[in-house]
Formats: structure tokens, C-alpha cells, sequence
């Protein structure tokens, strides 16, 4: 088996459409899939379950907004429930090491608000963002390749929809949101606005241009794009079908990022991953985790990383992979430098450290930004701290993730051999044996965890036999 035929596993039998994600009780249902075929796993749907209890004052607003014409984003989730222990166990409520299976729906009142403010958004929506946008196994017309690093952002869109919907590229902008600065701090800039450029893109209906971004940065744009797309299937109720068409069309080589974007989406609609889109990948959906803590860390940084806090209503799983994307921002937030990450890692509970080290790692392969001595203090800074198998677990996704776009720059191959002691190729496939020993249907939180899991036994079997 090659090195990324596991990891590609990952988009040919994702039975896009088939996750136990959760749905908006009366969105309008899609065709089912037909029955799997070779390679494919099915996965059982579940229903969804009742309110957790009466509407709250900004849903009352919301729902009262929609007859004005406004267009409200409803926040269906306590802000009480937004300060769990400070020492990152698991909120009162929760159910830790269960899936707990889909989230709760809104009553009657908040989903007849929801499908007039459907009705009206597709209405502003030009035709290149209707139901049907990616809805193909081909990618839309016009994705002529072009690695001009020059090219001009996406034009701001025409439509109502888009312009509320716009992105503006200087939130990318780390002295405002007083980062660290250093010398990658243009590199992590253009990563983030490489992210808001895909957005944009698909917003105003000309995702060709995700492919004018350079080559190594054009699995950013789709990160974007996967973010577009879950934004307009939640506002419009569409069951996730502009999300579908994106992972089987143009954001194929990248389903990973594409689902990190999809995180970001729900953060934005102050929403939890998973609610209301059905289309996700079974597994790879729970990376959705990983982008709404990335986005949270970004755009609230006082209080995501300064604080230290994280989202309410997250059980033990899901706030594991949150603090994984915490600690990818964390990265993005020290400038890259190894001894500010290395720092601020150490201020958080030593309960919350194993996921943030593997976000560390993550983003210190995959994005890049330090040089081979500031790898060699994480490396270094890990181990001391007891997980350093943790960090050589998301370097080895990074890999994957780089391998599998096409795609593997300098600065990945580079810090292969030092986070994961072997080349890009191999600390690649730990992540495809690991997927492979899960078997068919797996979906469930568990078993992402399970899936990380086998990634770190691989790193520790590989150092004990060296």
C-alpha cells in the first residue's frame, strides 16, 4: 500500500452525507445515498433530540428579528456555559469518554425564524452559491491552475447575502490582535489570509480563484472554502450539500483543512461542529473540533488563551480536540517562536498540555515558520513535559496532510525528522495503519481519539526499535 493510501481512505469511502451529524429538525431532507459500494462504509443516522429547555433572551431577539428582515444568527447556548473548571475537566452535565450523540434542535418557534431567514438569504444568493453549488462529483468550470503568488484577492461581492457574509482580509493582521511579532510573522499572515481568501471567494461566487493562491498555500484557500460552504448549508438549510460537492469536487486533495474550515464556520454562527450538516465524513468531521478552537483562540485570544477557557456544552472528547486546535493557534499566536510556545503551553493545566502539544506539532509541520533549532527546543520542551509522542502525533498529520494535497514544502520535510524522527513518507503512514487497524464505520468521537491514539504508538514503536 502506498504511503497516503490510508489517508486517502479517508476521502473514498467517507460516504459523504452518511455522518451522524446532527440535523435541523425540519430541513429539507436529501435523496439518500445509494447503497455503498466497494470501498465504502455506511454509517447509521441518528435522530435528533429535544431543546435543552425554554428559548433564551438572544434567541427571543433572533426569532423576533426575522420579521424585520434582518438576518439573525441564533446562539442556541447559554454564555453560563461558556466558563467550565478552570482545571479543564469536563462541565457539570457532561458525559465524558461517550458520544453523546446529536445535539439538541430548536423548538417550532426558532425553526419557523430559521426557514424565513432561509428563504430570504437564498434569494440574495447569485446563482453560483444556490443549493447546487459543488453539488457534482466534478469540480466547477474555470479552475485553471495558476501559481501566480501576485494574483488580486477575490472583488467583494455584489449580492446583500455577500457583502454581510465578506471577510475582510486585514483580520489576518497579527499586530492589532497583539500577537507575538517576529520573522514568520509574514508567513502566518499570509496563511490566515489565504484562509479568509477562500471564503471570500466562494462568497462571491468565484471559487476559481482559490486556485490563483500558490501552490502551497491553496489547501488554506479550501480551508476557506470549507468554511463558505458550512456557513451557507447552515443559513439556508440545505443539509450540507455545498459542503458535499466541495469534498468530492475541488477540496478532494484536501479533506482534512476543508473540515478544519467547517469548524470555523460553526464558531462564526456561534454554533457546535456538527449541527445541522449531515455531509461531514464520519471520522474527519471531528476535526471540526480542532478548527472551532483554532477560531477561538484566534478571535478571542484574551480569553481562549490569556484565560484559558473554552466552550461550553464539550465533553471530554470534544474538548480534546479543541484544545488540539488551541494549540495549532498558539503557534499563530507566539509568532512561531519555540520558547513563546513553549511558554505558554506550560501556563495552561497539565491536564490540557497533550492536546496542545499536538496542535503544536501540527502547526509546526504543517505551516511552518521555525528553524531547526527551534524545532529541536520543542522537541526537547515535549519530551520534558511528558508527551512528546503527543507532539509527534500532529506532526505525523501534518504530513499526511501535505502528502495527500500533492504538495510537500521545505519546511515540512524539514521538520518531519525532527518532530517525528522519520521522513515525511513514513510518519505519514502511522496515520494510515492506525485508520486501517479502526476497521470499517468508524465515526464516533472514540474512535477519532482511537485513530490519534495508534498514531503515538507508531512514534513509540518506531523509537524503541531504533
Amino acid at each position: 500500500m502506498s504511503d497516503a493510501e490510508g489517508t486517502r481512505i479517508a476521502t473514498q469511502s467517507d460516504r459523504v452525507g452518511m455522518s451522524r451529524a446532527e440535523t435541523f429538525p425540519d430541513a429539507k431532507k436529501i435523496p439518500a445515498d445509494p447503497a455503498p459500494g466497494p470501498g465504502r462504509v455506511p454509517v447509521p443516522r441518528t435522530t435528533p433530540g429535544r431543546h435543552r429547555g425554554p428559548l433564551s433572551r438572544k434567541e427571543r431577539e433572533a426569532a423576533a428579528e426575522a420579521d424585520t428582515g434582518a438576518i439573525p444568527i441564533l446562539d442556541l447556548f447559554d454564555d453560563a456555559d461558556d466558563d467550565p473548571p478552570s482545571d479543564g475537566r469536563p462541565s457539570s452535565g457532561s458525559r465524558p469518554d461517550r458520544d453523546p450523540g446529536p445535539q439538541a434542535g430548536p423548538p417550532a418557534d426558532v425553526r419557523t425564524a430559521q426557514a424565513s431567514v432561509a428563504e430570504r438569504v437564498h434569494a440574495f444568493l447569485p446563482e453560483s452559491l444556490g443549493p447546487d453549488t459543488w453539488n457534482s462529483t466534478a469540480p466547477p468550470t474555470g479552475l485553471a491552475a495558476s501559481a501566480d503568488p501576485a494574483a488580486p484577492a477575490p472583488a467583494r461581492p455584489r449580492s446583500p447575502a455577500g457583502l454581510l457574509l465578506w471577510q475582510d482580509p486585514a483580520q489576518a493582521d497579527f499586530g492589532p490582535r497583539r500577537f507575538r511579532l517576529g520573522p514568520a510573522r509574514e508567513r502566518l499572515e499570509t496563511v490566515v489570509r489565504a484562509v479568509l481568501t477562500g471564503f471570500d471567494a466562494v462568497v462571491a461566487g468565484e471559487p476559481e480563484r482559490i486556485d490563483d493562491l500558490p501552490e502551497e498555500l491553496r489547501g488554506f484557500g479550501h480551508e476557506g472554502a470549507g468554511m463558505a460552504c458550512t456557513t451557507l448549508d447552515l443559513l439556508t438549510l440545505s443539509g450540507g450539500r455545498r459542503l458535499r460537492g466541495l469534498l468530492r469536487g475541488p477540496g478532494a486533495r484536501h479533506p482534512h483543512l476543508v473540515h478544519l474550515g467547517a469548524g470555523w464556520a460553526y464558531a462564526r454562527l456561534r454554533l457546535r461542529p456538527m449541527w445541522g450538516v449531515r455531509s461531514a465524513h464520519p471520522l474527519l468531521r471531528w476535526l471540526a473540533f480542532d478548527g472551532f478552537g483554532f477560531h477561538e483562540g484566534f478571535f478571542a485570544a484574551d480569553r481562549t488563551i490569556g484565560r484559558q477557557r473554552t466552550a461550553g456544552l464539550l465533553d471530554r472528547t470534544r474538548r480534546a480536540i479543541f484544545d488540539q486546535g488551541v494549540g495549532r493557534m498558539i503557534w499563530f499566536h507566539e509568532c512561531a517562536d519555540a520558547d513563546g510556545v513553549v511558554s505558554r503551553v506550560a501556563e495552561f493545566p497539565p491536564g490540557r498540555r497533550a492536546d496542545l502539544w499536538s496542535g503544536v506539532g501540527m502547526a509546526a509541520a504543517h505551516v511552518g515558520g521555525a528553524d531547526a533549532s527551534g524545532l529541536a527546543r520543542l522537541d526537547a520542551a515535549s519530551a520534558g513535559d511528558g508527551f512528546r509522542a503527543h507532539l509527534a502525533q500532529g506532526g505525523a498529520l501534518a504530513c499526511a496532510i501535505r502528502l495527500l494535497s500533492g504538495s510537500v514544502p521545505d519546511h515540512t520535510a524539514a521538520a518531519a525528522p525532527v518532530l517525528c524522527g522519520v521522513d515525511v513518507d513514513e510518519a505519514a503512514s502511522w496515520t494510515d495503519a492506525a485508520l486501517l487497524a479502526l476497521g470499517d464505520g468508524a465515526h464516533g468521537g472514540d474512535h477519532y481519539q482511537a485513530w490519534r491514539a495508534g498514531v503515538r504508538k507508531s512514534w513509540t514503536r518506531r523509537n524503541r526499535d531504533s
